[in-house]
């Protein structure tokens, strides 16, 4: 424990993400746990930001909401692809990664004891970022089978509910929320007068007959959600950390207040590169796609055959499994295990939950790897 730090944030001294990929490197495993590609994003984007920086596009600070081009481009992206006609000057702010648009969202909106509604199990930093908001956060356990369970929102929404906190697709399950499901939660949402903050960083890439359905475009959504997106994710280049929120331009305008504080601006080339990933969108969300798709039945099929059979995912890059059939009553004693014993890094669910007896016995496991990565890490696998 570190004795300097608020006492809120104790809970959240570790990210598992970091522990987990760390022990990775040190024993050189196969790292099937972090969610990030080992291969770079299209070429195309990455001779984007070599030219930036060449022609000094973006080397000093970029405007302050973002480069206006890049806003232009992602208010084209949500009317082409979901018929929301996001206003670029006043309805976009350009952030440092998805991350800090989430980050931004929760300081901006949630204050002290207020609560923040999610679904558990959840990303790690959700009830992070709450807590250092001085807000409750409360996780709403899915159902069996990882679907959003709308009678548990109901029963957990209180008069001190502020926010409810989104993601879909959603990490660490790949559930990808239904019509009548988001229609469900919108009405909840209405009804308790929520602000909706709609984590959807994996939005390309979804599997068919899957498709991400943008809570903000649900009759009276529009008005109280905050969207965000990740060129991380979409464009397959994560360590850009070049991420969006858009929606009405009263609520932009407060995360936009609390942004500026932050990291004030970021990543300017690759901002730029950005402007020209998405002027190639179409082909590069669907090649992507494509070949997410094939790594997840690779992935999958893999895992079955170990004896270890997922639930397939229909959106994301992670698919998780219970262990139980191997002899493991415990996903974190699973995932403690197996570096050693044969090379392969995975994610407890349990690290990230609050409800044990759900997600006690998964494992989440990331297929946003090169074939013969994930071959070489089932490989090993088998021989337990």
């Amino acid at each position: 424990m570190t004795d300097r730090l608020v006492p809120r944030l104790h809970p959240h001294e570790r990210s598992i993400f970091g522990d987990m990929s760390r022990l990775a490197a040190e024993l050189g495993a196969v790292n099937l746990g972090q969610g990030f590609p080992d291969e770079d994003g299209p070429e195309v984007v990455r001779e984007a930001a070599i030219e930036a920086i060449r022609s000094g596009r973006g080397n000093q600070y970029p405007p302050a909401h973002g480069v206006p081009e890049l806003r232009q481009e992602i208010a084209r992206h949500q009317e082409h692809f979901y018929e929301l006609t996001p206003d670029w000057r006043e309805e976009v702010v350009v952030t440092t990664g998805a991350a800090e648009a989430i980050v931004a969202s929760v300081l901006a909106f949630v204050d002290r004891d207020d609560e923040v509604l999610m679904f558990d199990p959840f990303f790690d930093m959700y009830p992070a970022v709450t807590a250092l908001a001085g807000g409750a956060a409360v996780p709403v356990p899915m159902s069996p089978g990882f679907r959003p369970d709308l009678s548990a929102l109901a029963a957990a929404i209180t008069d001190r509910s502020r926010v409810l906190l989104l993601n879909s697709p959603h990490n660490p399950t790949g559930t990808v929320f239904t019509a009548d499901e988001l229609e469900g939660m919108a009405a909840l949402a209405v009804k308790h007068d929520l602000i909706v903050i709609s984590d959807e960083a994996y939005e390309h890439l979804t599997y068919p007959p899957a498709r991400h359905i943008p809570i903000a475009t649900l009759p009276g959504m529009w008005e109280r959600t905050v969207t965000i997106g990740s060129g991380g994710k979409s464009f397959s280049f994560t360590g850009w950390k070049v991420g969006w929120a858009s929606g009405p331009a009263d609520l932009i305008a407060a995360v936009r207040v609390v942004r500026q504080h932050l990291s004030y601006v970021s990543g300017g080339p690759f901002q730029w590169a950005l402007v020209e990933g998405f002027r190639h969108g179409e082909v590069i969300f669907d090649d992507l796609r494509r070949s997410m798709w094939l790594q997840r039945d690779l992935l999958c099929r893999g895992l079955s055959d170990i004896g270890i059979p997922p639930i397939v995912p229909d959106g994301t890059y992670f698919a998780i499994t219970d262990v139980r059939p191997l002899g493991f009553d415990s996903g974190a004693q699973f995932c403690d295990m197996i570096p050693d014993r044969v090379g392969v890094v995975a994610i407890p669910l349990s690290a990230l939950s609050e409800h044990p007896e759900r997600s006690g016995p998964y494992v989440r496991w990331a297929f946003s790897k090169r074939p013969e990565t994930i071959q070489d890490g089932l490989a090993r696998l088998s021989d337990l």
